[in-house]
């Protein structure tokens, strides 16, 4: 059994949803874990982010690759026509 890592810290719920649908599409293992508790209502994710992404580590290259096309994308829909 391989390894489970931490990929990356993810910026948003928004963010988080569209990575996830992404790398389920092409049957890439992995776990998103949120950094909200509610005792602290969710006041970690202002400074440390939504959460982390987790997989094994040979789909470290693809899952950053679809971290950075989303990232890529959301700035593009942002910027002005």
């Amino acid at each position: 059994m391989e390894r489970i890592e931490k990929m990356a810290v993810l910026d948003s719920e928004v963010q988080a949803e569209l990575v996830d649908s992404v790398l389920d599409e092409r049957n890439i293992p992995h776990l998103m874990r949120s950094y909200h508790d509610s005792a602290y209502d969710g006041i970690f994710q202002t400074h440390a982010g939504w959460g982390q992404i987790e997989a094994p580590a040979a789909f470290r290259d693809e899952i950053l690759a679809v971290i950075e096309d989303v990232k890529r994308q959301a700035a593009s829909d942002t910027q002005p026509q």
